[in-house]
């Protein structure tokens, strides 16, 4: 066993630099990262930050036009519902208008259609009768109506 104890301590040793190694390793490449992540900060500070405060500066100047404009919409939305409301209201009133001279102009073509129907009627009655009389009066010689002259208007 005392022959181990040497090949031990020399394989403990080994092992005891392969992990200071390792440990070695891993410190350069952490500072390789390391020095990476602050190069990246820094680029990312000299850039965006500049271009974050002009953003914040123009939101600052927008900020009061964008209110303006804003209560600007308001009022001609405002508007505009008004001046709906009042032309539905008229378009309603003409419509209203109209169906009433519709009604009016259709009870009117009505009674000129009975008036011409019964004028119709009495005309022809009156030719009927007047064809009647010139056959049977005065000792003329009566004609026989063709029915053409009956139906004449």
């Amino acid at each position: 066993m005392e022959n181990l104890i040497p090949l031990f301590i020399a394989l403990t040793g080994a092992a005891v630099v392969l992990q200071a190694c390792l440990l070695a390793a891993m410190y350069l490449a952490m500072r390789k990262s390391s020095a990476r992540m602050e190069a990246m900060a820094a680029e990312v500070k000299n850039k965006a930050i500049p271009a974050l405060e002009q953003v914040q500066s123009l939101i600052a100047e927008i900020r009061p036009r964008l209110q303006v404009i804003t209560e600007n919409l308001e009022e001609v939305t405002t508007t505009v519902r008004a001046d709906v409301e009042r032309v539905d209201a008229a378009v309603n009133d003409a419509i209203d208008r109209t169906r009433l001279q519709v009604i009016r102009a259709d009870e009117l073509l009505g009674r000129t259609l009975d008036r011409v129907e019964q004028t119709s009627e009495l005309v022809h009655k009156t030719v009927v009768f007047a064809g009647r009389g010139r056959r049977n009066g005065g000792g003329r010689e009566s004609r026989r109506p063709v029915p053409q002259d009956e139906m004449f208007i």
